[in-house]
């Protein structure tokens, strides 16, 4: 196995064992988080100078996944609602940051994937 892939596996494991940490709801089975278009996190920053800090001015933490179908507006869908950011067991707030970061770093590999084979085409 390349690197990439060894981390891509890594990654995997740990995001599907966060998945059954959370108890992501709405979302019955893991590969199924997939289909949506992107995660998000409400009312806890992921902006590397603010990393994993509660927003002021949000009052409420959740996880939150935009689902987009052909044709339609995209909507968004809570995942896992925790109540008051500032509330939150500190230690849940990492789990959930890192699930949102390690979700976003395999839908990378997919869209890599996807572009990967177009350019197969082309060749």
């Amino acid at each position: 196995m390349r690197d990439c892939e060894i981390i891509r596996h890594d990654n995997l494991e740990k995001l599907r064992t966060l998945y059954e940490k959370l108890n992501i709801q709405n979302v019955e089975r893991f590969d199924d988080l997939f289909n949506f278009k992107a995660i998000n996190l409400s009312g806890v920053s992921l902006k590397k100078e603010e990393f994993g800090e509660v927003v002021s001015g949000k009052k409420y933490m959740q996880i939150v996944a935009v689902d987009k179908k052909e044709g339609e507006k995209s909507k968004s869908v809570s995942l896992k609602y925790y109540g008051k950011a500032e509330e939150v067991d500190p230690r849940i707030v990492g789990d959930v940051v890192e699930f949102v970061v390690r979700y976003r770093f395999e839908k990378s590999f997919i869209n890599l994937e996807g572009h990967y084979e177009l350019i197969e085409n082309i060749n």
